[in-house]
Order: C-alpha cells, then structure tokens, then sequence
C-alpha cells in the first residue's frame, strides 16, 4: 500500500533545498484554494536560455496543495501575480499546468510544473535575446572608428620623404657658419661631414682646422632670424634638384 504522506513529506523537502527562499508554506486563507491542509507558495521568475534569472518585471506564485491520494491524483493549483502578469495570462498558465499535472500522475510532479511555468513566463514575459543582440550589433557599428585623411601611397610617402630631408638640410644649414656656406665649393664641407667633424656639437665659435683656408670666425651668434629670409628659396632649390637626378629607392 502506498504511504502518501510520506512520499508527500519527501517533495516538500526536497523542494524546501532545492528552491530556498523562493519556497515558503502559507495559511490556506491564503491561498485561494478550498482546502484546510497545508499550502505551499513558490515564487517563480522567468529565465533565459542558460538557466539565468531575467531581470524583467515580472513575478509569478504558484500556490499548491497536496491532496489525500497524491500523486496518484493531480495537487490543487493555483497562480497569482506577484508583478506585471495579467489576469488572462494567469488563466491560460493555470490550465497549461493543470493539463501536465494530469499528464504526470503517479510521480512527484510539482518541481516539472515549477520549470514549466518558468518557461512559459519566459516565452510570454522573457526579453527577446535577437533584439538585444541587433542593438548590441548596431552600437559596436556606432563605436568604430573611421580612419580619416588621405592614404599613404609610395608616391605620396617618397614626396614627403623628399621634403623631410629637404628641412633637415635647412635645419643643418642652419647650424653652420657663414665662412663654411660660402667658402669655394672644392673646399666647403657638406653637412654631414661638418656635423661628424664635431663643428656642429655647440651653436657657438667654430674651430677651423689647422691649413683650412677659411679664415678664423670669433663670436659667431648663429641665429635663426639669419636664414628665414632665404628658407623657402633653399627649400624649393633643394627640391628642384632632388626631380632632376635619378629617381633613388
């Protein structure tokens, strides 16, 4: 013979770990159903497709009962609106839960109706993930970052280069003392040479080696208000005579 009210007491507990804070008995003037044995709330919220709670508006109790030949026989049910579900809702729910009840006699059942209504909340109730993904999707668009200007072609990079080395001409020119700008050009230094020989470490009086037909320069202040008069015309010398020879890598 089977021991209802042990196989009754064992649900209840299991649900009780299983459940925690969600669970909870109630007074039967509580429930809305029309019986005098204990009554049970669980409060039900719907969740997403990996079992996570939605935080969306709404909460859901549903109320039973087991009754004397349970479950061999269907518990009393009911549901109520905790937030936001609306009376026809409520309607459609109880039925949909009375029908598996009904499918599922001879087993403890209350834990299978729990997860059915979690899902049917979420169907009805739950946010709807293609949505959210889509403005996901369209905020990421907003976030990148378009590359503005003009793009670097090898034509454009060598004509930059040419101008880049063209002021740093200029720049050395700069450095450079007036005698070693006009000395005859079979005796003038290039810039580079005049630059390793150490004449360029300090912008002060430049030593001029012994038997250099340069003469001797003391105090030489080089400023550069000196050159800007001439900058554009060296510039635009520079750059005349770097289309004239060969095209170089």
């Amino acid at each position: 013979m089977t021991d209802y009210a042990q196989e009754q007491e064992m649900e209840i507990e299991a649900l009780e770990a299983i459940l925690m804070d969600d669970f909870k008995e109630i007074h039967s003037s509580e429930s809305g159903l029309n019986t005098s044995n204990r009554c049970f709330q669980i409060k039900v919220i719907p969740q997403d497709d990996e079992g996570d709670e939605l935080s969306t508006p709404v909460e859901l109790a549903l109320i039973f009962s087991h009754t004397e030949k349970y479950p061999d026989e269907p518990p009393l049910l009911n549901v109520k609106s905790l937030r936001g579900i609306h009376t026809e809702d409520l309607r459609i729910l109880k039925e949909n839960l009375e029908q598996e009840a009904s499918e599922n006699l001879g087993m403890a059942m209350v834990y299978t109706l729990v997860s059915s209504a979690k899902e049917w909340l979420s169907e009805r109730y739950g946010v709807d993930t293609n949505a959210e993904d889509a403005e996901a999707e369209e905020a990421t668009k907003d976030d990148v970052i378009i590359p503005h200007g003009e793009p670097v072609t090898v034509e454009t990079f060598l004509a930059w280069r040419e101008r880049f080395e063209a002021e740093l001409a200029l720049e050395r020119a700069k450095l450079m003392p007036e005698s070693a700008l006009t000395a005859p050009k079979e005796k003038r230094l290039s810039g580079r040479q005049w630059f390793e020989s150490g004449r360029g470490s300090a912008r002060g009086p430049v030593a001029v080696a012994e038997g250099s037909d340069v003469e001797d320069e003391e105090d030489i202040d080089f400023d550069d208000d000196d050159f800007e008069d001439d900058e554009e015309d060296m510039l635009e010398h520079y750059l005349a005579e770097k289309s004239e020879s060969p095209s170089h890598s």
